[in-house]
């Protein structure tokens, strides 16, 4: 890797530090989940969280998109949601006796899908084409989403009454799965103090990026370097998953693509223009865990899934630079 070199002057790098500084005054303590966020987002991916509530997961969706200077819309899933409330739908005005599109939540930049698995299959069947082909279908007509196009979901791991569990075609959607954790008291005290000098529950958070450099960004992603050696890296990592005994179904090759993409926006955060092992691993168990189904006997052992990947991770050899 000896003609690749570190970037002098880096779109994603740049993105990446305005966002976590900005970001990073109301969502405390949390610069590197920030960070994982941003190299999902330029990954032309989505993002499930999935934690407890009251960890800020719907104000890192809000503080993410005003800094980026990007559209957001937030969507409460419920039991009785509609797909046609998600897309939208034509509407009889009365004032001129046609139809008219009313465009539903989903035509926006960022959509925050708060509680997910609290919407019907029939309704969460309805993100599917839009989170793959940034494209919706409604009465027959197909219309194009604004782009950038990114999902943050989110799901409470704790409460299942009332809940419909993510079909796995749905998940394979999703980048990455992460969760968002506990502040440390430091961090925790920090929120209070935040809080204290406002004098308001309201948060100010200021575009910090210009819309060119959003492409700018998307474009260098796109050209980082990832050698032979690594991407049959990835495969084999991806397919380690597939021949373990505790596993019914293995990561798809989506799963393949996107360790790819994550790495090689990792590696542009880092001001590299080539993807390193250490951006393979990073990124692994969170692009692969929610891809596998695991065996019956193992549904009711705590993180068996995380506990396969990382088996993965040490069965499958490294590739060494020969640089």
């Amino acid at each position: 890797m000896s003609e690749h070199t570190h970037r002098q002057d880096s779109p994603v790098e740049r993105i990446t530090e305005a966002v976590v500084t900005e970001v990073g005054t109301v969502i405390v303590g949390k610069d590197a989940l920030i960070r994982d966020v941003i190299a999902a987002f330029l990954s032309r991916g989505h993002v499930l969280f999935e934690d407890v509530p009251g960890l800020g997961k719907t104000m890192l969706a809000q503080s993410v998109a005003a800094c980026l200077g990007l559209e957001y819309r937030r969507l409460q899933c419920t039991p009785d949601l509609l797909p046609g409330d998600i897309t939208g739908g034509y509407m009889l005005n009365p004032e001129t006796g046609q139809f008219e599109l009313r465009r539903g939540p989903v035509f926006t930049n960022i959509l925050l899908a708060d509680e997910i698995n609290r919407a019907s299959p029939k309704t969460q069947s309805a993100l599917l084409q839009a989170m793959q082909e940034g494209e919706v279908s409604i009465e027959g007509s197909t219309f194009q989403l604004p782009q950038p196009f990114f999902v943050m979901a989110t799901q409470n791991p704790v409460e299942y009454e009332g809940t419909f569990p993510l079909p796995e075609a749905q998940l394979d959607r999703f980048i990455m799965k992460t969760g968002v954790g506990y502040p440390d008291r430091d961090e925790e005290n920090r929120i209070l103090r935040n809080r204290m000098n406002r004098k308001s529950d309201a948060v100010e958070i200021s575009c910090a990026v210009a819309g060119h450099s959003l492409q700018d960004a998307f474009t260098e992603v796109e050209s980082v370097h990832v050698s032979d050696d690594l991407s049959r890296y990835i495969v084999d990592l991806v397919a380690a998953t597939r021949g373990d005994r505790g596993v019914a179904v293995g990561a798809s090759p989506r799963g393949s693509l996107a360790l790819l993409k994550l790495a090689r926006a990792r590696a542009s955060q880092l001001g590299r223009d080539f993807v390193l092992p250490d951006d393979v691993t990073y990124f692994a168990q969170a692009a692969l865990v929610h891809r596998i189904v695991l065996s019956p006997d193992l549904w009711t052992r705590p993180n068996a899934a995380e506990r396969i990947v990382a088996q993965c991770m040490q069965s499958v050899p490294v590739p060494v630079s020969q640089s």
